[in-house]
């Protein structure tokens, strides 16, 4: 049967093809657009939801076997998860990220490093590699140590256990420096608190995977969300957050080690994280694959 092209649908948020799309990701296994960023954008707080009418799909028999799709946002960074074995769609799958996808000023293909049919089809369209590029990290469960300390007053929990929005946003707010680069403090009355629900509430959420290191105070001050499915044997970290105020005393390194841990101990094999950053390292996280943005040359005047 003949490869079909079709655009996803949104008609509910949590519809057929969210499935459809989440089944094949775990299904591909590749890291450089998984399953967990998959549901990540669909909840994150700031999703472009209309935009998901432009990701493209194409199908063979009814199985989704490639997609040009984006990450959150439209903003032109674009991304083609893809079944090998149809290597004769890469250009179309270019095609429609141009005509879909694009910011106004062009758009920009994530490529993994030794891609060569997909390095081979965007440069005949007339693109080139860039030092823009994506790092992804692995930590290998059975062969790295998990163990990790928590100075006196300081203990692990996980929503599962302590679910509370208002500790998680704050978390993340004060992790991310927001407050520390004066926009103020978290102001959980005035975000997106239905977003906050919906990353919680939504299919196939683990509630014991999301972790935080809980003060002596109460507050959350480090977490580490982590996504994983028993058909994959990856885990993913996504995100990883620590308060400027307990920074430097092992909290980060505690909630990831924990979650991977629990990752684990339900059989996964591995944890990855779209990072190169030194702390991921120390921690015994590997560099694993690297990905690079191609652009056109002239696409932002130069």
């Amino acid at each position: 049967m003949a490869v079909t092209y079709r655009t996803y649908n949104n008609d509910t948020m949590f519809g057929s093809d969210y499935y459809k799309l989440r089944d094949f990701l775990l299904r591909l296994g590749d890291i450089n657009y998984p399953f967990g960023r998959w549901d990540w954008m669909i909840t994150g707080t700031y999703r472009d939801r209309d935009g998901l009418e432009k990701i493209g799909i194409w199908e063979d028999d009814g199985e989704i076997v490639a997609l040009a799709t984006f990450d959150t946002r439209i903003d032109g960074s674009c991304f083609f998860p893809h079944d090998k074995n149809y290597p004769h769609l890469l250009c179309e799958m270019i095609t429609h990220a141009e005509e879909n996808l694009s910011s106004g000023d062009g758009v920009r293909l994530m490529i993994r490093d030794g891609d060569e049919d997909f390095q081979n089809a965007a440069a005949g369209m007339g693109y080139f590699p860039t030092q823009n590029k994506d790092c992804d990290a692995v930590f290998i469960i059975d062969e790295t140590s998990l163990d990790y300390e928590l100075p006196d007053g300081f203990k692990i929990t996980s929503m599962a256990e302590t679910y509370d929005l208002f500790r998680y946003g704050q978390a993340l707010w004060r992790g991310f420096n927001h407050e520390a680069n004066g926009e103020g403090p978290f102001d959980f009355n005035g975000g997106d608190t239905e977003g906050y629900e919906l990353q919680f509430r939504r299919p196939n959420v683990n509630l014991d995977l999301k972790v935080a290191v809980v003060a002596p105070n109460g507050d959350f001050v480090s977490y580490c969300g982590m996504w994983y499915e028993p058909a994959s044997e990856y885990a993913l970290v996504e995100p990883v957050a620590t308060d400027p105020a307990y920074r430097r005393m092992g909290l980060g390194r505690a909630a990831v080690l924990e979650a991977i841990k629990r990752c684990g101990k339900l059989g996964a094999k591995r944890a990855t994280v779209g990072s190169s950053q030194q702390f991921y390292y120390s921690i015994g996280f590997r560099p694993y694959m690297t990905s690079m943005f191609w652009e056109k040359k002239n696409a932002r005047g130069n």
